[in-house]
């Protein structure tokens, strides 16, 4: 992988793309139960690569599972290195889910992705972070989130929103 800025576009969850989505989705879904499951939050037995019920529709099915949601991928020389899901509310967007894969952290990649989601919404963008995401928060921090009175009544997550601009 090489230093080049990634290409941001929104995934067609009709096509190729929905597999593309699934992986994403859940290695970033996989990596945070093993992060709960380290932190003493997670229920599932360890290290077998177990998904909450929950979350399989958003793996089985991101199409349906995504419906009228933005869904951005950031590519470089055509592989996929992350994907954002912004679901539009009422008055304001969610970024559902922000993921780099591992390799690729450090080069910028998250930011793009970020900017991107919150280049779709009209409006406030809120999000959450798991505590342990000192990282993740640093980059929402930089990107004008600020820490709100949590919406979420899961311990540790950390409640974020980007007032409109």
């Amino acid at each position: 992988m090489d230093a080049l800025l990634p290409m941001i576009r929104s995934a067609d969850l009709s096509g190729p793309d929905a597999a593309v989505v699934s992986a994403a989705v859940g290695a970033y879904l996989r990596q945070t139960e093993e992060e709960k499951r380290r932190e003493g939050l997670s229920p599932l037995p360890d290290g077998d690569g177990a998904l909450p019920e929950r979350y399989r529709a958003e793996v089985d099915d991101p199409a349906a599972a995504y419906a009228g949601f933005h869904v951005l991928l950031a590519e470089v020389d055509d592989e996929t290195l992350g994907v954002v899901v912004v679901a539009p509310l009422e008055d304001e967007a969610e970024i559902k889910r922000l993921w780099t894969a591992p390799a690729a952290r450090g080069r910028g990649i998250g930011s793009a992705l970020l900017d991107a989601a919150v280049a779709t919404a009209d409006g406030a963008v809120r999000l959450s972070v798991w505590d342990w995401r000192a990282g993740a928060m640093r980059l929402y921090e930089s990107r004008g989130f600020a820490r709100v009175p949590s919406w979420d009544g899961r311990d540790r997550l950390v409640c974020m929103i980007r007032q409109d601009s």
